[in-house]
């Protein structure tokens, strides 16, 4: 089959679009947690708008044979206005496990149905890490519904994301020492993107 008369080319543009939307809904929660001082929030939903990005990009260049046309689609999608931090994360993680779960899978199997293992490879891949994104969200929606996002009931490390101090302790600073930027700043250690073991250990 050839992709321009296929079903996974229209799932194709889906989830371009998808992802798309996703990116700027997320980009639209961090303004919302900054304003709420909620950095840490802010940096989650920018984190993972990059990664829907690539994502977006990853399903249009399947797409590369067919530059010059367009592909019309039917799709619903949501709309997340609400000023509450929680609301956000609590939307985001629900959408990504839908993506991840019937959508993904759907389109996965539709592609492989078509004779398009790349494409089905992709869909399956992105389905994996968008289940991720969810359980992301999901954490952290939990430790601000709980008042956890800031306080520990056991003493443990809290970076600043401005300008990389530790500090360790069952709360993070109200202010940092050294920059000087609010508690908003602040993330578990154990929760940074990027580990502080080295390689190999």
């Amino acid at each position: 089959m050839e992709l321009k008369n296929s079903e996974t080319l229209q799932n194709l543009m889906r989830a371009f679009a998808g992802e798309s939307q996703a990116r700027n809904r997320y980009t639209f929660a961090a303004e919302v947690c900054r304003e709420q001082k909620l950095q840490v929030l802010e940096a989650v939903f920018l984190f993972t708008a990059g990664q829907e990005k690539k994502h977006a990009e990853i399903f249009y260049n399947h797409m590369r044979e067919i530059t010059g046309g367009t592909v019309p689609i039917d799709g619903g999608y949501p709309v997340d206005l609400t000023h509450d931090a929680a609301e956000l994360l609590r939307s985001a993680q629900r959408h990504e496990y839908e993506e991840h779960d019937p959508v993904y899978k759907s389109f996965e199997q539709t592609a492989r149905q078509e004779g398009f293992p790349a494409v089905a490879a992709s869909f399956q891949q992105i389905a994996a890490i968008e289940q991720l994104h969810g359980n992301r969200f999901g954490a952290y929606a939990d430790l601000l519904e709980s008042g956890k996002l800031f306080v520990s009931d056991a003493s443990c490390g809290w970076m600043c994301l401005n300008c990389g101090y530790v500090f360790t302790g069952t709360e993070a600073p109200r202010t940092c020492p050294v920059c000087g930027h609010d508690q908003g700043y602040f993330i578990r250690l154990e929760l940074v993107p990027y580990g502080a073991k080295p390689l190999g250990k």
